[in-house]
């Protein structure tokens, strides 16, 4: 592959993931307009613990928020932190939110506290964030551990805060068990130890 041919692809990829996430933060916005327009009836596609039924919901949880001001407080940390783990390609980006929505909601499900309701791309979003800050160390990729160290130095104060059992109204068990599935899809999702991910268009 020339050197013109290595630059178009990256180029390429990088466009896709953008837009990726934008066509993905566009969708909350969405939703969350159809909720409000329906008087909330999407609430209750949330995470209630330990009700059988609710399992269904553990996927679309991730797409739901309670009002705008929620969405918007994803939208930037997810916006960013999606299109940096999708430049690693996009069927390891989507295996990756698939592990982590599911694991996350299944965490939820099992451990939040009673009668509670949970929705929301923050789990996603801490998972993303666990990703990003190993996988890098994970491949042995020094661009990977600078893109890492970059994240953890913006968001790594957010995330400690979000962890805090005290805080009131705020799903902690949901951005642990998010963050835990993130640093466990880099394992699993590694490209192959002694090779660089593969450009391809």
């Amino acid at each position: 592959m020339s050197g013109t041919e290595l630059e178009w692809s990256r180029g390429d990829r990088a466009k896709a993931a953008a837009k990726l996430m934008v066509g993905w933060v566009a969708l909350l916005w969405l939703l969350e307009v159809v909720d409000v327009a329906t008087g909330h009836a999407l609430d209750d596609f949330g995470i209630i613990p330990r009700v059988p039924a609710e399992l269904v919901d553990i996927v679309p949880a991730a797409f739901l928020h309670f009002g705008f001001a929620h969405v918007a407080a994803n939208s930037v940390p997810l916006l960013v932190l999606g299109f940096l783990a999708a430049l690693g390609g996009l069927r390891r980006f989507a295996a990756v939110c698939a592990l982590v929505i599911v694991a996350d909601g299944l965490g939820v499900w099992l451990i939040s506290p009673a009668h509670s309701n949970t929705a929301g791309a923050s789990g996603l979003i801490f998972g993303l964030f666990g990703f990003l800050m190993v996988s890098g160390f994970v491949e042995r990729q020094p661009l990977g551990v600078l893109v890492g160290l970059l994240v953890g130095a913006v968001w790594g104060g957010a995330i400690l805060a979000g962890l805090a059992p005290t805080q009131t109204g705020v799903s902690w068990q949901g951005h642990l068990i998010g963050l835990v599935s993130g640093v466990a899809a880099a394992f699993v999702f590694r490209s192959r130890a002694g090779t660089a991910p593969v450009l391809t268009r």
